[in-house]
């Protein structure tokens, strides 16, 4: 169930990251989250089309993306959603295992605004994203065009 208002659009393919995500920014951030599992579907939530065509055209304040997806990957995502003007300039972390500097270097060339990767340690992963989710959604500003 699609909840009003979502705040946070975490992209995750892997249910366990998604578990441990959750947890840590419930924790914490008690902000409406949103999970989809691919890039196809992170790019409908987002432009509100094919199963999503009737959401409330509003945008997230900040999208937790992972880079390798199924369907579309995170850096294609990253992609569109720079390219377009609803979107430009959401606040995207890119939250993922891949510590390669071409995976890094990509996302920085196409404006992401924090590259984040997951600490193997559960307890590190944990206060890893309850960090980034306290930073994103208490102290970060965005433009009100992006609410």
């Amino acid at each position: 169930m699609l909840k009003e208002n979502v705040e946070i659009l975490l992209v995750e393919d892997n249910p366990a990251d998604v578990i441990l995500t959750l947890r840590a920014l419930q924790k914490k951030v008690a902000n409406q989250i949103h999970v989809v599992r691919d890039g196809a579907e992170a790019l409908d939530f987002l432009f509100c089309q094919g199963v999503y065509s009737g959401r409330n055209p509003s945008t997230p304040k900040v999208v937790l993306l992972d880079m390798k997806l199924p369907k579309v990957n995170g850096l294609e995502v990253l992609r569109q959603i720079r390219s377009d003007d609803r979107t430009k300039l959401l606040p995207v972390i890119m939250l993922t295992s891949s510590k390669e500097q071409e995976d890094i270097i990509a996302s920085y060339k196409l404006h992401i605004n924090s590259y984040i990767q997951k600490p193997v340690d559960f307890k590190q992963f944990e206060e890893t994203v309850t960090q980034l989710g306290l930073y994103w959604m208490v102290v970060n500003q965005v433009p009100l065009l992006q609410r």
